[in-house]
């Protein structure tokens, strides 16, 4: 089974580091077009090199998403849209904050909902589409300190389910992908090796997943292979949520 992307208009949301660089990354070189966004005013020097075109966005912003989805709805063509952008702070529930509250629901539940209502549109016209929302494994399981991080990441699932039942007839696929536990820059900053190993005991697998195992996952979601799966929620996690 071999999957390009060639003559195809992808946007995904995030795309400038961790799962959502990856995933930017591997359409790219599949032959897609596409459209990346990051919270940078100006795209890093890779990025300007690169073939991606760059909108700098700021999901928290209400009036930055509103531009944003202004800008989509002037494309004639967007044939797959990855919805990955996400912020989390961890915090008690009786400590959470009232603007982690807004800037979470913003990044994490709003963007998604704005977004997919805008490529829906073009995507009904051209009679295809495929959707792919990133959730969290914390969108099935959850722990201490994330109530407001799984309040949205479970809402993320509701938005995938709701949404394509609305678009199977329109030959408009919408899926979640829920990762686990991720080998990142990020997950090495915050992680030390003990805490690191710590994670790894807890996952069957015995091991944290590279991104390249999401950016699979998505790629195959998001192909012209995939035909008949809609509504589904797909965690990528090792094992994790089954123990």
């Amino acid at each position: 089974m071999q999957i390009q992307f060639k003559d195809k208009v992808v946007l995904v949301t995030g795309g400038t580091r961790g799962i959502g660089k990856k995933i930017a990354d591997d359409f790219l070189a599949l032959g897609a077009k596409v459209i990346i966004t990051g919270t940078n005013s100006e795209p890093s020097t890779e990025i300007k090199e690169s073939a991606f075109i760059y909108c700098s966005v700021d999901f928290q912003s209400k009036e930055s998403l509103k531009q944003f989805v202004q800008y989509l709805e002037s494309l004639n063509q967007i044939d797959v849209c990855i919805n990955n952008a996400g912020i989390n702070r961890i915090n008690y529930l009786e400590n959470t904050l009232d603007e982690d509250w807004d800037d979470m629901l913003s990044v994490n539940l709003n963007a998604p909902f704005f977004v997919t209502r805008a490529v829906s549109r073009i995507m009904k016209k051209q009679s295809y589409g495929r959707i792919v929302n990133i959730s969290s494994i914390f969108g099935k399981v959850s722990r201490e300190k994330r109530s407001i991080y799984s309040i949205t990441k479970y809402a993320v699932r509701g938005l995938t389910v709701s949404s394509s039942i609305e678009l199977a007839k329109h030959n408009v696929l919408v899926n979640t992908v829920s990762p686990g536990f991720v080998m990142t820059d990020l997950t090495k900053k915050n992680l030390s090796e003990v805490e690191m190993k710590q994670l790894e005991s807890q996952i069957p697998i015995g091991r944290l997943a590279q991104p390249n195992e999401i950016a699979n996952v998505i790629l195959f979601l998001s192909s012209d292979h995939n035909t008949y799966l809609t509504g589904q929620n797909i965690i990528v996690d090792g094992g994790f949520v089954n123990v």
